[in-house]
């Protein structure tokens, strides 16, 4: 079972499909429609499900059962960088930049869009935690809280949603790799919330 980045932000889906079709062996390729922990969370489900002895079949459906159900809400600091790694047009990011709007985005259909526009960096993290806390609602999840360069203010928002959220079934904290952080810039912040049931 192959879980990757979705099909809309990268062609290595499309890539592990061509490679599947002239494996040896029977590959599924599963598009989690997500990045980071969004690919991570459907990625520990397989692994589980594989761990428990289940076919190839019941592994890849773990794997697409949890990405349908897992959510990424984020914040970056400026739309700079998403402008120059072509995930925005220009004239978003100068509109952003000149209104000092700092945008909360969140992953739709294995895409990234704007979810909502605050006015300071306070405010939108402070969005970023109540909307995880909404997504959460009653039922146990788990929880990883992404960061680029700001472990301080990653390490604070866990916090906050360990009070917050009624039943995380855990917490993690994890900085982003390269190529997730050469698109978002130093600062981003991000949570992806995944049932456990």
């Amino acid at each position: 079972v192959s879980i990757h980045l979705s099909g809309d932000l990268s062609g290595t889906v499309e890539a592990a499909r061509t490679a599947a079709r002239e494996a040896p062996l029977p590959v599924t390729v599963v598009d989690s429609r997500s990045i980071g922990m969004g690919v991570g969370f459907p990625v520990l489900a397989a692994a589980r499900a594989a761990e428990a002895g289940e076919s190839l079949e019941s592994v890849a459906a773990a794997a697409t059962r949890c990405a349908a159900r897992t959510r990424t809400f984020f914040y970056v600091d400026t739309l700079d960088h998403m402008r120059r790694g072509g995930r925005i047009g220009a004239a978003a990011s100068l509109l952003g930049s000149a209104l000092m709007i700092k945008p909360l985005l969140h992953l739709t259909d294995g895409r990234i869009a704007l979810l909502e526009k605050v006015r300071t960096s306070a405010r939108a993290l402070t969005r970023l935690e109540d909307l995880a806390v909404e997504e959460a609602g009653d039922e146990p999840v788990e929880i990883a809280v992404q960061h680029l360069a700001a472990p301080d203010r990653a390490e604070s928002l866990a916090a906050n949603l360990a009070k917050r959220v009624r039943g995380p079934a855990g917490i993690r904290v994890v900085e982003v790799g390269a190529v997730i952080g050469v698109h978002v810039g130093p600062g981003m912040l991000g949570i992806t919330i995944s049932p456990t049931s």
